[in-house]
């Protein structure tokens, strides 16, 4: 059996910026313990499988694997699976419905942005210990703790996020998955990093599942609809959001880096 891959840099208008994505187009679905493996083997943040799905002619089914766990949600792999889509099979309808764990998901094309619907997560304000935090997270102040999914810890400023020293086995011991954020202090309203070691990934470059959670958060906060975020990982990335209530609209832009042949004879 041979199956195609490609690999697509998503929020970014740069090659070798963003967040790289496999992307495994399927007929049908193949084994788990195969896409598990081949997560582990291609070892980016995700590799994303898709089929068409049963008895619907315009939609897919979604599953996405880091190179040890499937997980239940991940932004920058569907953005690249619409890429793929639309800009390398053909797709042309006006949107694209993925069936996943998390949902139904709906990407349109806009110019050269896909916009995603996505779930709203909302943090909650959380007891913590801020000693701790702030030592495993390598950072010397902590204005608050939040948590839906992942552990949301909101940080006085951009250079405060950007110059925190995570400390990556003291994560992955803790199980935890770790947003930290602060407000923007230039062109954007919010800045980002995320952790996820437990996932096999230290640092996420991008991460449209984090923003599930950042969206609402900092539109109740900044008493804003539509925003836009940076991510600052080494990579970085862009991304242009909207909090609309129970949903909220994540778009950014891809870059096509390459096309392989999977050879699992």
């Amino acid at each position: 059996m041979k199956l195609t891959l490609y690999q697509i840099d998503a929020f970014t208008s740069k090659l070798f910026g963003g967040n790289p994505a496999a992307v495994i187009p399927l007929d049908k679905w193949i084994d788990d313990d195969l896409m598990q493996r081949l997560g582990m083997e291609n070892n980016l943040s995700e590799t994303v499988f898709f089929a068409p799905a049963a008895g619907q002619d315009e939609a897919f089914d979604i599953r996405w694997f880091t190179p040890s766990v499937e997980i239940n949600l991940c932004g920058h792999a569907t953005l690249a699976s619409a890429f793929v889509l639309y800009n390398i099979l053909g797709y042309d309808k006006p949107e694209i419905v993925f069936h996943s764990k998390s949902g139904e998901l709906r990407i349109r094309k806009e110019g050269d942005l896909f916009q995603m619907d996505f779930p709203s997560w909302k943090p909650w304000k959380v007891d913590n210990d801020s000693n701790y935090l702030k030592e495993i997270v390598g950072v010397k102040n902590i204005v608050d703790v939040y948590k839906n999914r992942d552990i949301l810890i909101q940080l006085d400023s951009e250079a405060d996020v950007r110059n925190a020293d995570p400390n990556f086995p003291a994560i992955k011991k803790s199980g935890d998955k770790i947003i930290i954020t602060a407000k923007g202090a230039g062109d954007v309203d919010f800045v980002s990093r995320f952790f996820a070691p437990s996932a096999g990934v230290d640092e996420d470059p991008v991460t449209g599942s984090a923003h599930s959670q950042l969206i609402p958060f900092w539109g109740e906060k900044l008493g804003k609809k539509e925003m836009r975020a940076r991510q600052l990982s080494n990579r970085g990335g862009e991304l242009w959001v909207t909090d609309c209530g129970d949903r909220v609209t994540i778009a950014g832009q891809c870059v096509f880096f390459m096309k392989g042949e999977v050879n699992l004879q």
